[in-house]
Order: structure tokens, then C-alpha cells, then sequence
């Protein structure tokens, strides 16, 4: 058992094998440690993001180590049967692998049975481990760029359905018309953690496919009475659609989903405690602005972060400006415009009261890549402002001074941790990540900044990584070695090495990065592994939950 640090509140549990991985995360669930705020399980890791004000990383390594691994979790009573039918594109190649004909493929894929292990890659994206042996094929060499929701596809030792559209690499052998992923079910993922799994044939056993519902339906608010006086926002102009972030959406990586949620979270707070909202309300993130919109009614609203312009027109023509930073008083018919920010991406545009928003387990995120939460909002729709929950006299609302965020041309420093894969790397590829500039491309966005440099990351371990966790701010390098900086979007889980993680308290000032600034990164750990204190005496704030 190795402890691999990954960030100042996050570090990975590396084990023998998935039996090890699965009996660690049962063990921690049955009797959970307090400190511990978050567990992602994946092929031979647990990614465990804890509460560093209540135990050190040593301390809970301390304990996690002392767990007992022999027991294995008894395999759940639900059982999910899944239709296929078997005309994938790499049913053919499956057979040349294998050494088995078509037929054979089929059958011994249908006589198996499996096991959820665990979820990640995309929400409702189950591992499936327990089939037959001679199935176990490699990913293709050259992933596609798109594969189809019902993909059912191995990799490996695993067999699994895609839940949508998505690129991929694993090897795809049928289609399935069953939904893997909706949230008008509770819970949305069909296949959870430990649930058995069977396919069978359609050919053979055919069965009508339930409609697959839509994301977007789930989503639609009823009708409003037009007799009523509540204040609506109708969005004008939106040259890149806004999305509706909150705080994130914590504690549903069982399902394969990850936290979301807004990329610079003090604006977003900074943006709600300016009108008087509690600190996390969901907002709408605008990316580089050009955002308009006119009021049916009274509002005070709010923009923090990125600064930008503020005009508001009124019904009779005249106009003012208005800062960034302060409450912004509105009256039926006035017209918003934001303007362009000079430095940031990202600005957050709060209304006192809160926006009208359905949240998708538990919050109102929109996850870009995982697309789950509201959808964007683009010119045309119209905003319900709810009303506020305390009167506006009783709240503060002082100017709250702006941070100086980077522009184009900038070098920013980020502070990183280095981990938990530093050692795949060579020395000169880890000089070379904290001695020269990295390029914010334009291919960046909410999932990820796509960085440029001079000279690529050199491995020293060209071995398959079978995938694990990965944490917001995680620098990922593919194998171009050209470095992945992750946002709040990323996927769950992910293939390619870690190098380093960025600080979470520079998280929000990677989010405003604009394209065409350079990053420095700069060291604030150098890589080890974590040590295992020795197990606290009772009382102590690593103790377990008896």
C-alpha cells in the first residue's frame, strides 16, 4: 500500500490489485473515518480528498493502513439485464484478439456475469469486472473521436456501456437501446456501485427499448401565469451561452459524477454576498462578456470577478454605467449590457433573490462535459428571479474590492504539488515543467486548459496507466507531452499520468486565465510519499466513527 499525495487536501491510496481497492473503500464506508470528505475507487487506487483541519494526510494514512483487506463485499442482489444488440464496429477485431469467432464473442459475453466496480469516466459509467476471461482485450491503438450513447464496448479486464456520445478508446461490440444515465430516475445512473450485471441478445430475445428521455425536457419550467408580478430577465445577447454555477456538486462520485460547479469560486461568492444572497446561490458564469439582457421588473444585481463595462439603458433612452464590484439597482424595461473584460474570462452575475433554476442532484452546476445541470442560457431565454428571503434593509452591501486577474500576454505563477505520478517522469521533463512557459492555447475551456510548450514532457514509464481519480487543478500529460490543466469539468477518472496538481488556493486564478497568457508553475512540495503516522489515540480528531 502506497500514499501518493496529490494536492494539500487530496491523496491517493495506491494497492495491489481492484479486489484491494474494492475491500478498502467497503472497509471505509462501513466505518468511515471523520476527516475523510470524499472517496473516488478506481482500478487499483482510492482517491481520498479529506478535511485537513481535523487530521494530517500522515495521520489518516496511519489509519487507512491498519485497515483489514481480507474481508470482500458481498456482491449486491440487484440485478440489471441489459439488451444488446451485437453489430459494434469492433465486434470483428474483438474476434481476430481473441481468437474466437463472432458467435463465440457473443455468446460467452452473454453467459457472464459482472459486477459494477466502480463508476467514473462520464455519470452513469459503470466498470463492469467478473466476465469471461478470454474477452479481456486491449483499448484500440488510435481512440475515436466519437462513440454512440449505448456503446457497449471491453477494455481490458472491463466491460462497460457508454451513457453518451463521447470519444473513447475502448472496443465496441453492440449497442444497447436502455438509458444509462437519466435524471428523471432515482438514482440516474442505472448501474451503481456492486450492482450484478447480464447482457443478452436482442436478436434472440428481443424486447421493446423504454424512450430515452431527454436532459434538456428534464430541465423546462412550467408556463408562467401572466398575471403575475414576479421580475423576469430576457437574455438579449449571449455570444458564448451562459451556465448557471453554484458551489459544485459534492458527493456523487458514486454515480460517475464529478463536483462542477463555478471555476472561480470567491467571485462567485463575492458576486452573492454583494446582494444579499447566501454565499454559494447559484449564479450565471459569463465567459469574456458581451451578455445582455432587459428587466420586466424591480432587481438589484451584481457582477464580481473578470471586470467588465457595465451599461444599463433605461425604457426612455438614458443610460449610465455602473462597476463591478457594487450592487446595480434595476427598473422594469431596463436594458444590461456587459462588456468585454481587459483582464479574467470569467465574470459572476448574481440577482438578489436568486435566478429560478431546477438543480440536478442537488445543485444547479452545469457540468459541460458530463452534461448534466441546467442547459446554457443563450439569447432568447427568459430568467425567473425568485424573491429574496430577507428584506433588503437588513443586508449590507458594501463594495467588495476586485482581485488584479491576468490578461492575454500575462505570465501567471501557479503553486502546484507535485503527484502523484512525478516519478513517471524524467528529470530534465521535471525541470522543464517549472523552467519555461506554457502556453494557454485556444483549445482550452471549463474542462481543461490545453497548455504549449517548448519542449514536451518526456516519460520514463511508457507503461498503460489503468485509470484513477484525478482532482480539480490536476496537471495531466498525454502522450504528446504537451500538459493538461484541469478545471472543474474534467472526468472523473482519467488514463494518462498526473505530474503535478495545482494548490487549491490558486484554483480560482487558474479559472480566469485568459488564452494566450503563459503559466509558470512553481513548486511547493517537493514529491515523496506520504509516511503513515501511527494511529491516533481515541478522542483525537483522526479517529473513526465508532
Amino acid at each position: 500500500m502506497r500514499f501518493l499525495p496529490v494536492s494539500l487536501k487530496t491523496f491517493l491510496v495506491e494497492l495491489a490489485d481492484l479486489d484491494e481497492t474494492l475491500a478498502l473503500y467497503a472497509s471505509l464506508q462501513a466505518v468511515p473515518i471523520d476527516a475523510i470528505e470524499e472517496m473516488v475507487p478506481a482500478a487499483r487506487t482510492l482517491m481520498i480528498r479529506f478535511r485537513p483541519e481535523r487530521a494530517t494526510a500522515a495521520a489518516l494514512a496511519g489509519e487507512i493502513a491498519a485497515r483489514d483487506l481480507s474481508a470482500r463485499a458481498a456482491p449486491s442482489d440487484r440485478l440489471v439485464e441489459i439488451p444488446v444488440r451485437y453489430d459494434g464496429e469492433d465486434l470483428e477485431e474483438v474476434s481476430r484478439l481473441t481468437g474466437l469467432s463472432v458467435d463465440e464473442v457473443i455468446q460467452r459475453h452473454t453467459e457472464s456475469e459482472f459486477i459494477v466496480a466502480f463508476c467514473g469516466f462520464a455519470p452513469g459509467f459503470g466498470y463492469l469486472i467478473g466476465g469471461d476471461a478470454s474477452l479481456h482485450v486491449p483499448r484500440r491503438q488510435t481512440p475515436r473521436t466519437r462513440i454512440p450513447a449505448g456503446a457497449v464496448a471491453l477494455a481490458g479486464a472491463f466491460s462497460g456501456v457508454y451513457p453518451q456520445a463521447s470519444p473513447g478508446g475502448w472496443q465496441i461490440i453492440g449497442v444497447t437501446p436502455l438509458k444509462m444515465w437519466d435524471t428523471r430516475r432515482d438514482p440516474p445512473a442505472l448501474l451503481q456501485p456492486g450492482t450484478r450485471v447480464r447482457f443478452y441478445d436482442l436478436a434472440k430475445r428481443p424486447q421493446a427499448a423504454t424512450p430515452a428521455s431527454s436532459e434538456a425536457d428534464s430541465m423546462v419550467e412550467e408556463p408562467a401565469d401572466e398575471g403575475d408580478r414576479t421580475t423576469r430577465f430576457t437574455v438579449l445577447a449571449a455570444p458564448m451561452p451562459a451556465l448557471f454555477q453554484d458551489g459544485g456538486r459534492i458527493g456523487q462520485t458514486g454515480q460517475g459524477v464529478s463536483a462542477s460547479g463555478a471555476l472561480d469560486q470567491e467571485s462567485l461568492k463575492t458576486a452573492n454576498r454583494v446582494v444579499g444572497n447566501a454565499a454559494e446561490t447559484a449564479c450565471l458564469e459569463i465567459t469574456l462578456g458581451g451578455f445582455s439582457f432587459e428587466s420586466s421588473g424591480r432587481a438589484t444585481i451584481a457582477l464580481a470577478g473578470a471586470p467588465c463595462p457595465v451599461t444599463v439603458r433605461d425604457r426612455f433612452g438614458s443610460s449610465f454605467e455602473a462597476a463591478t464590484g457594487q450592487p446595480i439597482p434595476l427598473e422594469a424595461g431596463d436594458v444590461v449590457t456587459f462588456g468585454h473584460p481587459t483582464k479574467g474570462m470569467r465574470c459572476y452575475f448574481a440577482v438578489r433573490g436568486g435566478f429560478e433554476v431546477k438543480p440536478v442532484l442537488g445543485s444547479a452546476a452545469t457540468d459541460t462535459l458530463a452534461v448534466v445541470g441546467p442547459p446554457p442560457v443563450s439569447a432568447g431565454t427568459v430568467l425567473t428571479i425568485s424573491e429574496p428571503a430577507v428584506p433588503m434593509e437588513s443586508v449590507s452591501l458594501d463594495e467588495i474590492p476586485m482581485a488584479d486577474l491576468p490578461a492575454a500576454g500575462d505570465t501567471v505563477t501557479l503553486d502546484i504539488v507535485m503527484g502523484p505520478r512525478t516519478d513517471w517522469f524524467t528529470d530534465e521533463a521535471l525541470d522543464q515543467l517549472c523552467n519555461q512557459d506554457w502556453l494557454v492555447t485556444p483549445q482550452s475551456n471549463r474542462v481543461g486548459i490545453r497548455l504549449a510548450g517548448a519542449t514536451p514532457l518526456e516519460r520514463i514509464d511508457r507503461t498503460e496507466l489503468p485509470s484513477e481519480a484525478t482532482a480539480t487543478g490536476a496537471i495531466q500529460v498525454p502522450h504528446s507531452g504537451q500538459p493538461v490543466l484541469f478545471l472543474a469539468d474534467h472526468p472523473l477518472t482519467g488514463g494518462y499520468p498526473v505530474i503535478a496538481t495545482v494548490a487549491e488556493h490558486h484554483l480560482d486564478l487558474a479559472g480566469q486565465i485568459p488564452v494566450n497568457a503563459t503559466i509558470r508553475f512553481r513548486p511547493i512540495t517537493r514529491f515523496a510519499e506520504i509516511k503513515p503516522e501511527k494511529r491516533p489515540a481515541q478522542g483525537t480528531a483522526g479517529d473513526a466513527k465508532r
